[in-house]
Parts: C-alpha cells; sequence; structure tokens
C-alpha cells in the first residue's frame, strides 16, 4: 500500500507535470517573441525555481523512504527504465543543449565542453560509489544475516537493523549528490548561455521530458 508520503508526493507530482507543460509553453512562445532580456530572465527564474520544488519535495520524500527511488510509482515504466540514480543522467542535459543550439560562439563551445567533462567525471564518480555501495551489500556477512532473521537473536537483530538504517543513508547520500549534480549541471549551462539561448534550452529540455513521460505512459495505458 502506498505510504502517506507517497501519496503526497503522487498529488505535488501531477500538479508539478502540469505546470511544467504551461511553462513549456511559455518557452516556446517566449523563443518566438522578439528580445526582451527581462521576460527572458523572469520565465529562466520561474523554470529553474520550479525544478527546485521537485527536488526539495524529492529529497523529503527521499528522507522517508530512499528505496522508493529505485522504482518511482510515479512514472511510467519506460521513464523508470532510462532512470540513472533516481532521476535522469544530467548527460542528457548536454546532449539537448547540443541539439537545440547550432549558433555558440567559440568561447560557448568551449565552455559547455568543460562543463561535460565536469559533468562525466561526476558521474562516473557516483556510478563507482553506488556499485561498490551494491557490493557491500551482497557481502556474504549481510546476506547471512538477512537469511536468517527468523533466527537472530536480540543482539544481532538490533545490529541487522543498524547495518540496514547505515546502508539506506548511505544510498540517500548518493542520491542526494546526483541530484546536486543535476543541478550544478544545469545552472553551469544557463551561466554559459544569454537569456534567449537559455529559452530555447530549457524549452528542449522540458519539451523532451514532457514528450517522454507522454510516450510512456500511452505505452503503459494500452498494455
Amino acid at each position: 500500500m502506498p505510504t502517506n508520503s507517497q501519496q503526497q508526493f503522487h498529488a505535488f507530482y501531477e500538479g508539478w507535470i502540469q505546470r511544467k507543460q504551461t511553462l513549456l509553453d511559455e518557452l516556446l512562445t517566449l523563443s518566438d517573441a522578439p528580445d526582451s532580456q527581462h521576460k527572458h530572465i523572469a520565465l529562466i527564474e520561474s523554470v529553474l525555481s520550479h525544478y527546485q520544488q521537485y527536488f526539495e519535495h524529492k529529497t523529503r520524500l527521499q528522507n522517508d523512504d530512499v528505496l522508493l527511488l529505485f522504482s518511482p510509482t510515479w512514472l511510467s515504466t519506460y521513464e523508470r527504465a532510462l532512470l540513472w540514480m533516481g532521476d535522469y543522467k544530467p548527460s542528457i542535459i548536454l546532449r539537448l543543449a547540443d541539439t537545440a543550439l547550432q549558433d555558440l560562439t567559440p568561447d560557448q563551445i568551449r565552455a559547455i565542453e568543460r562543463v561535460r567533462a565536469e559533468t562525466r567525471t561526476g558521474e562516473r564518480e557516483l556510478s563507482a560509489a553506488m556499485a561498490a555501495f551494491q557490493e557491500s551489500v551482497a557481502s556474504p556477512r549481510v546476506l547471512q544475516r538477512v537469511r536468517r532473521v527468523g533466527r537472530l537473536l536480540d543482539g544481532e537483530i538490533d545490529e541487522l537493523d543498524e547495518s540496514m538504517g547505515g546502508m539506506r543513508n548511505a544510498v540517500g547520500e548518493l542520491f542526494q549528490r546526483a541530484d546536486e549534480l543535476r543541478v550544478a549541471t544545469v545552472r553551469k549551462v544557463v551561466a554559459v548561455l544569454s537569456p534567449p539561448k537559455t529559452v530555447r534550452f530549457l524549452a528542449a529540455a522540458l519539451g523532451f521530458q514532457l514528450r517522454v513521460r507522454r510516450w510512456g505512459m500511452e505505452r503503459d495505458q494500452s498494455r
């Protein structure tokens, strides 16, 4: 049965997705309009704030039960298949920048390449840390205790509970670092681009995510 935290997040997420579609429509409209610096900046901040709300709500859910993020029930099957540590890989953001922005200056291209290198390094470090964590979970000592869970003595049960709590904390920290990398990647890209180009970049990112969700939900419903 869904926990209260899950139900609250489901309700938040549905409203968040609807707001994302509204923001995409505004981005597309503004990208076709004459330059208006203050409108570009205001809308960019609205989009970034929208994502910040998502990460804040996800962190609260993660603190309640981080294991939910391995297979989020609020996502379609297809969306879950694309997950890397609870969400999209940050490097996907950079691929969207490549396709949405064909007129970058040489300085902007070099800056984006630096962001790309930093992001890939961060992804490798987190993937290695997650692999090490999974190896520790599958260690003979832990597995032996889990298999004997019905026959453990009081002291052993306390030790197992402590071990499981430590594992949840460890994976929670990794997922938090992954979210921080996602946020940092977007912020770095935005810092490189002019406001009009940032609007185009964000429109590509939101459009991609909404298309994936729509296709995944339709696919699930047809089964």
